[in-house]
């Protein structure tokens, strides 16, 4: 899903001329205040404006999506915005698109939505949220996406362990372990699926973690739909669950009693959940290695790709594989 056809560029050229440059090729002038926000994947800033309100622009990592595949992301968040739903879309801007181009790189603009993080701890919060996740997901599941890849066995788990062991990230006395267990993590993962049986595959947040929740006293709203994907509706719900299995189960009961007033919720779907999990630690190891060329990765994440480091995901994985085996948290 990445355009071939765009500059080999990196983000060590982007200087903070340059995204003020970019601003001004769209017709938006900045008055100098720039403020770099906490973003990896991309480079996000908050810019002042000479006229109005500060606004925040994302410039996209080069060769990650393909043009088609942002715009699809796009389409999508205006389509929940237009139906009242608070996400925040990218700005129609004076050329009459969303996605932009400068120097090579890719770029959208945003209003500036402030919050504060949701109090997960709270049942009316929960059951608040999970009205706003069915909403999502009941305009999601009105069609598919053509563009963006769904978050599956083969995205998630396959190609992510391939990637490492291919790559030689893993260290030679850890390589033919990590390997054992991560062959029999996917023979957990797929056995969930099987378990689970014909789901429905919607369009998704994807990244749906407390991060990317903000918290106003009108509600909740998502940011950064950059990981949008296809996937079952389980995924959206999945990582706002936390503590041991009792909490868990108070948990998501509070969240689906918000989903379904407006999206039906198959319990089926429960027994995705720790193999889902299973599959965000393969794909976060595989997404660290990819990025490891980028500055930013080394000095953010120092503990990658040490010793200690495979040792912690080799344990993490054999506690992921029994926990696939356990009866899902009530039954499906």
């Amino acid at each position: 899903m990445t355009d071939q056809t765009q500059s080999p560029v990196s983000f060590s050229s982007l200087s903070p001329g340059c995204v003020l440059d970019a601003l001004e090729s769209v017709g938006l002038y900045s008055d100098g205040r720039l403020l770099a926000l906490n973003s990896y994947e991309n480079r996000v800033y908050q810019i002042g404006m000479e006229e109005g309100a500060p606004v925040v622009v994302k410039f996209y990592r080069p060769a990650r999506w393909s043009d088609a595949a942002i715009l699809e992301e796009h389409a999508f968040v205006r389509e929940l915005a237009d139906l009242e739903i608070p996400v925040v879309p990218a700005l129609v801007l004076q050329n009459g698109q969303t996605l932009q181009h400068f120097a090579g790189f890719r770029f959208a603009v945003f209003t500036r939505h402030g919050g504060r993080a949701p109090e997960l701890d709270d049942g009316a919060t929960r059951e608040w949220l999970g009205r706003f996740i069915g909403r999502i997901h009941a305009v999601g599941m009105q069609q598919r996406f053509a563009e963006r890849p769904a978050i599956d066995m083969q995205t998630f788990g396959i190609e992510p362990r391939h990637y490492l062991l291919e790559n030689n990230f893993l260290p030679p006395d850890l390589r033919e372990a990590y390997a054992s267990v991560t062959a029999q993590a996917l023979e957990g993962v797929h056995r969930c699926y099987e378990r689970a049986g014909q789901i429905k595959i919607l369009r998704l947040h994807g990244d749906c973690h407390l991060g990317n929740v903000l918290w106003t006293d009108d509600g909740p709203h998502f940011v950064d739909f950059d990981d949008s994907r296809s996937g079952p509706a389980i995924q959206d719900l999945w990582m706002l669950l936390s503590g041991e299995r009792h909490d868990m189960v108070g948990q998501l009961s509070d969240l689906l009693a918000g989903y379904e007033d407006f999206a039906e919720f198959d319990p089926r779907e429960l027994h995705l959940i720790e193999a889902l999990r299973t599959l965000r630690l393969m794909h976060y190891s595989a997404w660290l290695a990819k990025r490891w060329d980028d500055p930013a990765f080394p000095l953010a994440f120092p503990w990658f790709n040490t010793q200690r480091y495979w040792q912690d995901r080799i344990l993490e994985l054999r506690e992921q594989i029994a926990l696939m085996d356990e009866p899902p948290l009530w039954p499906a």
